[in-house]
């Protein structure tokens, strides 16, 4: 289990809210929970961009708004990461914390929380370049909502 600010292994229970990668292949999977989907949309968002630096790493200086529509909760999910990974790649924006103001099958709004990438300050980790709708999952069992997605890279 990761701690949700820092990306890092925390010891006893798992958190309410976390994430964790694992790898798959040649590329990384991001797996993510919380107490409502919305919640673990914004935690997936989070362990893909520590794939990039480092949450611990950046500072909340500025914040950007992020919108996705799809047609189910599976590309949703799909879609709302490669637009979060869209304003890294023309902003070169690095995030600290996610937000999800809003989310529904098909619809969700959120702000990323973050800096622009200084490489003198922040260690650039993997390049990703996309989310892919390869073993993409959006479920909930007992009251707690996961997602998974892969990212190549």
């Amino acid at each position: 289990m990761r701690n949700t600010a820092t990306g890092r292994p925390v010891p006893g229970d798992p958190p309410e809210a976390g994430w964790e990668q694992f790898d798959v292949d040649a590329d990384v999977g991001v797996r993510a929970w919380g107490p409502t989907r919305a919640e673990a949309f914004a935690q997936a968002a989070l362990g893909v961009f520590a794939l990039i630096v480092a949450p611990d790493e950046v500072e909340e200086r500025e914040h950007r708004e992020v919108r996705a529509q799809a047609e189910s909760p599976e590309t949703l999910l799909v879609t709302w990461i490669n637009e979060c990974l869209y304003v890294h790649e023309i902003e070169g924006f690095v995030v600290h914390r996610v937000a999800v103001l809003s989310a529904s099958d098909t619809l969700i709004h959120g702000v990323l929380h973050g800096e622009a990438l200084d490489t003198r300050r922040h260690r650039p980790g993997t390049v990703v370049k996309a989310a892919t709708l390869h073993r993409a999952s959006v479920l909930e069992r007992a009251g707690r909502h996961q997602v998974s997605v892969i990212v190549d890279v």
